[in-house]
């Protein structure tokens, strides 16, 4: 049966192979004839929804992938463009105006010549190649608005054309640590500096908390990065933006149901990584491996694709809507990322002038703040005018009138070249570990450790960000802008951690801390990690003398054995406990394997004690009025745990070991009202209990039919945020690793690949949810890289020709 043109559209597009390439294959090609192209392209797209595409220029190939991303994620690309731009008021209304401005305040306004050069030497005409794909499909559903999926209808919305403006922006970048800072202020004005440090897990050093006496810590409030918070908030749809037709009745607010507060937490980082030398596997050829944890949405935030033609051959993952491939492999070798603690943001605070707030004082001066006029759409009303102000050191975030106050955020993302991942254009191409380590030193943000893998055996690590050297304060509080504190240049990437070839046969990353103890550049550190459990588990397992498969790799990302679990159950032995419940639970828990299987009913115990362990802890130990703005780590609960001291009590003993059982008490209780009497309900991973559950963003405004066709899930999960396997500890998973690698240099085609919950974003797709259940099972796909597994998987295959010259740019249309 011949394919409809909607299915066509939706079809992942296949790059024209040379001629001579071209074989009578099943299935057959579609030719699609879309302007802009210079010679052919073919796009086989395969059973798990992953383009490859074929291409016999360099500008087709991007081109190419421009088109085939805007068309599987029209919705997520339009979306983008109006954050980056600071264009979302114009279709949601002046509960978007801030971020509107946020986003205009914060946008690259450097020599764009030099921008896109920057990430590779023909930058410049990848990304406008890329671009003119975009908006190829853009001039498609322009003629023909049914191809859009159904947000367009649902919202009243059509999509804007690209400009290479919006593929820079840094709006959607792993920034920080504007936020660490005011929440650091607000403690230290709280707790005082040493009341901080006795609560805090800083790592590296002793960095400095004091805050400059010219800084009034009663002003740094939540208010004073208000514009950055903005900038960097999630849109939500409320039912007035919805039309009519799709919009869900307005129900009554539900009466709220108690719950245990979760307990504060510091904002969650996470991915794992690691490269493993031939002399730990069973190939003898590395392996690599990658599973950055993100937020899990619909769609997901990754896109798989392959991209052939002269001079490229590289096939993994990235931003949909940027070009190349940020994690993945070429011919040569594979890489993969994690973040890597940096801190590239300052808060400075200045004294501006009573007469005129837009003069702020600098070494003993008034300096003028560069003002830029500006004029903001907005639906159901007159475009409003704005003012964005700048000092020498950023964009001002807020002025305090009253207290003749400014204060403005220095970001070193705002440098040239630190558009997130689009160095990975540079890396795409590397031959070598020499070659891929050049690579490294244009990738600015996210700070990140850069794994590789290569087919002569070898293996590195190399640390990327851009870096100030502060001479004179750790980065950790707001400083005066008056001159004072100033950066003293930016670290070279190649002065940050690095690793080749190590004696132990494997390097391993989960965003933990990596400088070594004899690190030259005290100025560059970073203090604030993510806690260290992840790391130890891949590590140990690493370490245990086997030889490793691709399959125990992917078994690895999908470990889920808790190294706090095993540290903290045996606390619990020979305590004395209140009832049979507690009794039966706490056995359940001594004759456990500390594995959290979405199965295991003592995996479902131990995680409702962990819970009520980290809240109890919290509240013995943090001060009521530091809580919201500062939460103990994992690690230092169960540091505390183990050896309590003084602020337990007299007996810090016979108090911990009271609130291990009251922990283990209140746990029992709440499992039974949650699931019911019966313990053997009791397992972790459950709809009702740790699952996931990918919600759209429109789901909370459209009819139960339409949100049905939106939504996907629920499927239990098991793991938590402290497991290789992170999924949080919450009932429903919200972040974790949707998208997973493991690549066999010994054989590309053994190469494994997850991307839940699919390629596509349109829920009218075969693409849309096929890889959720693989992925909430923990079980993958092959990535095929030679041509003959292409072609053994293919499930759809399309040819983009463009039109002569004479032919309209707005025209595409099947053949």
């Amino acid at each position: 049966m011949p394919l409809s043109r909607r299915a066509l559209i939706l079809a992942a597009l296949s790059i024209l192979a040379a001629p001579a390439l071209f074989q009578a294959q099943t299935p057959d090609a579609t030719t699609l004839r879309v302007p802009g192209l210079e010679q052919p392209v073919e796009i086989i797209r395969d059973h798990w929804g992953i383009n490859h595409i074929y291409a016999e220029t360099e500008h087709d190939l991007f081109f190419a992938q421009g088109y085939a991303a805007v068309k599987d994620r029209t919705f997520q690309f339009e979306m983008w463009r109006r954050e980056a731009t600071g264009t979302v008021a114009e279709i949601l209304g002046t509960d978007y105006l801030q971020r509107d401005i946020g986003a205009r305040l914060h946008q690259f306004r450097g020599d764009m010549d030099a921008e896109l050069s920057w990430y590779h030497p023909r930058g410049d005409a990848i990304v406008q190649a890329f671009v003119d794909g975009v908006n190829a499909f853009i001039a498609e559903t322009e003629r023909d608005p049914s191809l859009l999926p159904i947000e367009f209808q649902v919202l009243g919305l059509t999509p804007v054309r690209w400009s290479p403006a919006e593929v820079v922006s840094r709006h959607n970048g792993l920034l920080g640590n504007l936020t660490t800072e005011v929440r650091m202020a607000q403690a230290v004005r709280t707790l005082g500096v040493e009341g901080v440090k006795a609560l805090s897990s800083f790592e590296g050093g002793d960095p400095v908390l004091d805050v400059d006496p010219a800084i009034n810590l009663d002003l740094v409030t939540d208010e004073v990065i208000g514009l950055y918070s903005a900038f960097r908030s999630d849109v939500e749809f409320d039912l007035s933006h919805v039309v009519p037709e799709y919009r869900r009745p307005e129900e009554p607010e539900p009466a709220p149901v108690a719950a245990l507060p979760e307990a504060p937490r510091p904002e969650d980082i996470g991915s794992n990584n690691w490269v493993v030398t031939g002399r730990l596997t069973q190939s003898r050829m590395p392996i690599m491996a990658n599973d950055p944890h993100r937020a899990v949405t619909v769609p997901s935030l990754r896109y798989l694709v392959h991209l052939v033609g002269p001079g490229w051959n590289v096939v993994g993952g990235g931003e949909p809507v940027l070009p190349g491939v940020s994690i993945g492999h070429n011919e040569h070798g594979a890489w993969g990322l994690t973040i890597f603690g940096n801190d590239s943001e300052d808060l400075y605070v200045y004294d501006t002038n009573p007469a005129n707030p837009n003069l702020y004082r600098y070494r003993g001066a008034w300096e003028d703040m560069r003002i830029i006029e500006d004029t903001v759409a907005v639906k159901g009303q007159e475009p409003v005018s704005i003012e964005l102000k700048y000092t020498r050191h950023g964009p001002v975030l807020h002025e305090d009138t009253t207290n003749h106050k400014a204060y403005a955020l220095r970001a070193a993302w705002m440098e040239i070249g630190s558009a997130p991942y689009l160095a990975s254009l540079r890396m795409n191409q590397a031959r070598t570990w020499e070659e891929f380590r050049d690579a490294c030193t244009y990738a600015r943000i996210p700070a990140e450790n850069m794994v590789w893998a290569d087919v002569t055996g070898h293996i590195g690590w190399q640390a990327s960000g851009i870096q100030p050297l502060r001479p004179n304060w750790s980065g950790l509080v707001p400083v005066p802008g008056d001159g004072r504190y100033e950066w003293d240049g930016l670290l070279p990437i190649t002065a940050l951690p690095s690793d080749a070839d190590p004696d132990e046969g494997f390097i391993a990353t989960a965003n933990n801390y990596l400088f070594p103890p004899d690190y030259p550049y005290e100025q560059a550190l970073h203090f604030t990690w993510a806690d260290p459990y992840r790391a130890a588990r891949i590590t140990e397992v690493l370490r245990q003398g086997r030889l490793h498969s691709v399959a125990d790799m992917a078994a690895l990302q999908s470990d889920a054995l808790s190294i706090p679990a095993r540290t903290l159950v045996p606390l619990l032995r020979d305590l004395d406990l209140p009832d049979e419940a507690t009794t039966a639970a706490r056995a359940a828990l001594l004759d456990w394997n500390f594995v959290l299987a979405k199965e295991s009913v003592a995996a479902g115990i131990y995680e409702m004690w962990q819970r009520h362990l980290l809240v109890n802890v919290n509240a013995l130990l943090v001060p009521e009025a530091a809580r919201p703005f500062l939460a103990l780590t994992m690690k230092k609960v169960v540091d505390v745990l183990w050896a309590p001291d003084g602020r337990f009590g007299e007996r810090p003993l016979e108090r911990r070991d009271a609130l291990l059982v009251e922990s283990l008490t209140d746990a029992v209780t709440e499992l039974s009202s949650k699931l019911g009497p019966d313990m053997s309900g009791w397992h972790w991973g459950q709809p009702d209990y740790h699952h996931a559950m990918l919600i759209h963003p429109l789901s909370g405004v459209v009819t139960d039919d339409l949100r049905s066709r939106l939504d996907i899930g629920p499927l239990a999960r098991g793991g938590d945020a402290f497991t290789p396997l992170a999924t949080r500890t919450t009932d429903r998973q919200t972040a974790g690793g949707t998208f997973k690698i493991v690549a066999d240099s010994s054989d590309w085609d053994n190469s494994l690949g997850l991307n839940s919950p699919g390629q596509s974003g349109d829920p009218d797709s075969p693409y849309y949810s096929n890889l959720f259940s693989l992925w909430a099972n923990n079980r993958y796909f092959p990535v095929a890289y030679s041509r003959r597994a292409v072609e053994s998987v293919a499930a759809e295959r399309v040819v983009l020709q463009g039109n002569a010259p004479t032919a309209s740019a707005a025209d595409a249309r099947p053949e």
